[in-house]
């Protein structure tokens, strides 16, 4: 989008009740998370980002058992940032995705081919089956189209919990799709693999011009790492959690059995990322991964990009949810880089509006 145009929408914008939605939901096993931006005439503006923690057992393996806990946590973020409209997330737990080569046409000739087929790349019965497909690129066999499936239910146990707390929803999407929008820039063309470490989970994503290929969770995150480091001094999370921060797995003078604790815990991440990466690279055809980016809230322990780049063979650094927002000499995010790291699929949602 150039200036210009960027200027018109700012100074001309529609009226406040026919405004697009700016708002993202993302709604997880530790809670819910929502971002707002502003567009400026410099470029976009993250206005609000809040959080709900849920209790254990709210959202279990991407769905939501506790309906009440989840629609009091959505009212209670709807009330205190003036949010009535947003785009929500789906869980990749509960998602199929898939890839499929199609006869060229439109958007929808595109989409009702996949259909006539979709038993074959959902393993649902299609009458139960909500998806939507997006194209990598052609080939002489015709469209390449990415997409995803949820089941029926998913999707309107989710839409539920959104009409009771009273909030519109404009687009609902697999965060497959929301978390590349949000760390990758506009028009980047690369094979990426991206690394989300929960607190109890790790996703891993490899993406191709910022749509998702391939995708899978792990059943461990930073969590086990604060474990570790209770066990091995004997305090508390809270203080356990401190310490991880300050020391990480960065070697040091004096912490060699504190170091050994740790990779033996995070040894199991690397080892299941190292495998991924391996059957990734070895059936992409043209489309290796070039980089990693590690976004999460328990992404930035110290060591950790440099500990991953010596096993995977490929650079590794943190990612930046901002990469699409307006330049750091015009704007300056209003929370700490290392908590926005956990917002990555709700601003990413909220970017929607802006592809």
């Amino acid at each position: 989008m150039n200036a210009f145009s960027r200027f018109l929408r700012v100074e001309f914008a529609p009226p406040h009740y026919l405004s697009l939605p700016t708002s993202g939901i993302d709604i997880s096993t530790s809670g819910i998370k929502i971002a707002t931006i502003v567009e400026r005439t410099h470029g976009l503006e993250l206005s609000a980002y809040d959080e709900f923690p849920l209790p254990a057992g709210a959202v279990v393996g991407g769905e939501i058992q506790d309906h009440d806990a989840v629609v009091v946590g959505l009212k209670s973020l709807a009330e205190r940032n003036h949010i009535h409209t947003a785009n929500v997330t789906l869980p990749e737990a509960r998602g199929y995705l898939f890839e499929a080569v199609v006869p060229k046409g439109n958007g929808q000739e595109e989409r009702i081919a996949v259909e006539q087929h979709l038993d074959e790349y959902v393993p649902l019965p299609s009458s139960e089956v909500i998806f939507d497909v997006a194209s990598v690129g052609e080939s002489n066999e015709g469209v390449r189209v990415v997409g995803t499936g949820y089941a029926r239910r998913v999707v309107e146990d989710t839409l539920s919990v959104l009409d009771e707390s009273r909030l519109r929803v404009r687009a609902i999407e697999s965060e497959t799709f929301s978390l590349p929008r949000a760390v990758l820039p506009r028009g980047d063309k690369e094979t990426v693999l991206i690394i989300d470490i929960g607190k109890t989970t790790t996703k891993l994503l490899v993406v191709t011009k910022r749509i998702p290929r391939f995708v899978t969770t792990l059943d461990i995150g930073g969590h086990a790492l604060t474990l570790a480091v209770m066990k091995y001094f004997g305090v508390s999370e809270e203080d356990a959690k401190k310490v991880k921060a300050e020391k990480g797995i960065a070697p040091g003078v004096g912490n060699e059995e504190y170091i050994a604790a740790m990779l033996g815990t995070v040894s199991v991440i690397r080892d299941e990322i190292v495998k991924r990466l391996e059957y990734w690279q070895s059936h992409a055809g043209g489309d290796p991964v070039t980089r990693v980016v590690l976004v999460g809230g328990n992404a930035t322990v110290l060591g950790l990009p440099e500990y991953l780049e010596a096993s995977l063979k490929v650079p590794v650094a943190l990612g930046d949810v901002f990469a699409n927002f307006a330049p750091k000499s015009a704007w300056l995010p209003p929370l700490a880089y290392t908590e926005s790291l956990a917002y990555g699929t709700a601003i990413g949602l909220a970017l929607r509006e802006y592809p």
